[in-house]
């Protein structure tokens, strides 16, 4: 084979990747900017991180998608996907029926559950009632599938609504509300970074164990083949346990 000939069958393999390079397509991705350790703001570089974000770029890496991560907040996520002003869902999202009518989900990721943070001179739990809480001023988070069922308890003096956990956390530690009902992963990580002196997570059985998922526009069912095919790879490889290992969720 000559010269010429070498370099033109080269040049026709690397046309002929190319389109496969060029095909990755940019995905706007909506996560929350206060759900650490599974998506969170660095305030130094100006960029949301945590689980999640390296999942979903591990999950566009094999799906063969560019993911752009942009900072929504939690209760304007699905608004936000159905609207088209996203294209993914990659927070700490749990599978829900409710959210199923509006959104499809992803195979489940790993498993949630809640929890109850409270001061650290609170004794005894909080069982599933919350009859320990009765009369109480307690907490929870905008947008969560926590704030309707504590809703209906309707056994609390007064029932907050913020927009973090983070202000929740706050809240308890400055003793303006007796109990807040969060993710009890967050909980857990949160108070083991020790910015929050004087509370705890309370003895207390999860009522509402479910999974964190990745979402989806219902029409989009192409997209959702493609990330749940990686996911599958990413399950089988270890990539997951991994990463849930490095932001000490497992």
């Amino acid at each position: 084979m000559t010269i010429k000939n070498t370099l033109i069958g080269a040049t026709m393999l690397a046309l002929a990747a190319a389109p496969t390079l060029l095909s990755a397509e940019t995905l706007k991705v909506g996560s929350t900017a206060t759900g650490v350790p599974f998506t969170f703001l660095n305030v130094e570089s100006n960029e949301v991180q945590g689980m999640m974000v390296d999942l979903i770029n591990a999950v566009g890496e094999e799906a063969g998608f560019d993911p752009q991560v942009e900072a929504v907040d939690f209760s304007s996520l699905i608004p936000a996907l159905t609207s088209g002003r996203i294209d993914i869902i990659s927070a700490a999202m749990l599978i829900t029926e409710s959210r199923k009518k509006a959104i499809s989900f992803s195979d489940p990721i790993l498993p949630y559950g809640e929890g109850w943070v409270v001061s650290d001179d609170f004794e005894g739990g909080i069982s599933a009632d919350f009859s320990e809480l009765k009369g109480k001023v307690v907490g929870v988070q905008q947008g969560t599938v926590y704030l309707e069922r504590l809703q209906k308890a309707g056994n609390f003096g007064e029932l907050r609504v913020y927009d973090s956990l983070a202000d929740i956390l706050a809240e308890v530690q400055r003793g303006r509300i007796a109990a807040g009902m969060g993710d009890r992963p967050i909980i857990s990580y949160q108070l083991s970074q020790d910015r929050y002196d004087g509370i705890k997570l309370a003895n207390y059985d999860s009522q509402y164990a479910g999974d964190i998922a990745i979402g989806v526009r219902k029409d989009d069912d192409e997209l959702m083949q493609r990330i749940n095919d990686a996911l599958a790879k990413l399950k089988k490889n270890g990539t997951i346990d991994d990463l849930a290992k490095k932001w000490g969720l497992l």
